[in-house]
């Protein structure tokens, strides 16, 4: 597997077996350019998931190879990523730490995550998403997530077109206004989305 330190960074933010308890409650909060971004209440959070899907242009391998670029990843077309490094590796398994930016006056939040991959049978990747909070001590400025659950799932339905789900949840730790709460789970699948779909494409 080409690049797992890399490919580790798909990180942030249900294992799929929980995913898939959200999915009957699935409401769709923005359509815009060819991306959906819906919603979902988890039972015992304040937050709701969010998930982000678009059709990209472009070939499983191509989209992989570009999440696979940790800093492209993180200072390109992820949302609010300010900085990330891999910690540790096994097998097809990575655990890695990410900081985000916030907006003013919420601390910026930062995470370990640890991200299994696997590669599905119709050429497809699944990478799922596991928070591990307290993997590492926390560190100064920042505000450690207590809980990410996700999962990246890449579906071939072409030689170069590739359907792409982006779907986490997240408790970030400590306070965050509502307001901000509120924007967060619409922006973060949107922009991440439609950053990746635009790195592809070119």
């Amino acid at each position: 597997m080409r690049s797992l330190p890399r490919l580790a960074m798909l990180f942030t933010l249900a294992s799929l077996p929980l995913a898939s308890a959200w999915a009957e409650d699935w409401k769709v909060a923005k359509q815009e350019d060819g991306i959906t971004v819906s919603l979902a209440d988890v039972p015992g959070s304040s937050y709701k998931a969010y998930r982000g899907s678009a059709v990209i242009n472009a070939s499983v391998e191509k989209i992989r190879l570009l999440q696979e670029d940790l800093t492209n990843a993180c200072h390109t077309w992820m949302n609010e990523c300010k900085d990330a490094r891999v910690l540790k590796v096994e097998g097809n398994q990575a655990w890695t730490y990410t900081q985000f930016n916030t907006p003013w006056p919420v601390t910026p939040r930062d995470s370990v995550v640890r991200v299994t991959t696997e590669t599905q049978p119709d050429g497809g990747l699944t990478r799922s998403i596991e928070g591990l909070p307290t993997y590492m001590p926390e560190q100064k400025g920042f505000v450690r997530v207590t809980q990410v659950q996700g999962f990246w799932k890449l579906v071939p339905k072409g030689p170069n077109v590739t359907e792409v789900t982006y779907q986490v949840h997240t408790e970030p730790g400590g306070s965050v206004p509502s307001w901000v709460a509120n924007k967060f789970v619409v922006d973060a699948p949107f922009t991440t989305m439609k950053g990746l779909r635009a790195a592809a494409e070119k």
